[in-house]
């Protein structure tokens, strides 16, 4: 099995960002005002975009965003795969931190990665999140 992963598109991570995340919302709800700002990654199992992340860089940080996998794909590594990829990069390009608004529901999966919670949360459309944050 050939696994991939490389920069794509904004336009290519909309369709898992749609069905993954915000699937009862408009296709429009899921793209970012800012994306054509971001750096956008994917997993590539064969020929299918199979998990989608992406980051964009403020000054020293990176935070990423919409990282979603597609559902009959979740649970083999290719999520995994691509937060370390993400990961790499922030560290590669000197960044002080890389951060993320997690669903509270999600907070263990990123402390495997080294994230942490901060103090800093809310809620968006019924779902309570939780800034965590990897330190460089």
């Amino acid at each position: 099995m050939t696994i991939q992963i490389s920069e794509i598109s904004a336009s290519e991570t909309w369709p898992i960002r749609h069905q993954v995340m915000w699937p009862g919302q408009s296709f429009d709800f899921i793209q970012l005002p800012k994306d054509d700002q971001g750096l956008h990654y994917g997993v590539w199992v064969e020929k299918e975009l199979v998990s989608v992340v992406s980051l964009f860089i403020n000054k020293k940080e990176g935070q990423f965003r919409k990282f979603a996998t597609l559902v009959n794909h979740q649970g083999k590594g290719y999520g995994s795969q691509l937060l370390h990829y993400i990961i790499s990069i922030a560290k590669n390009n000197d960044l002080s931190k890389i951060w993320c608004n997690a669903r509270i529901a999600k907070t263990e999966y990123y402390e495997k990665f080294g994230l942490q919670k901060t103090d800093k949360r809310f809620s968006k459309k019924g779902l309570d999140y939780v800034v965590m944050e990897k330190l460089f």
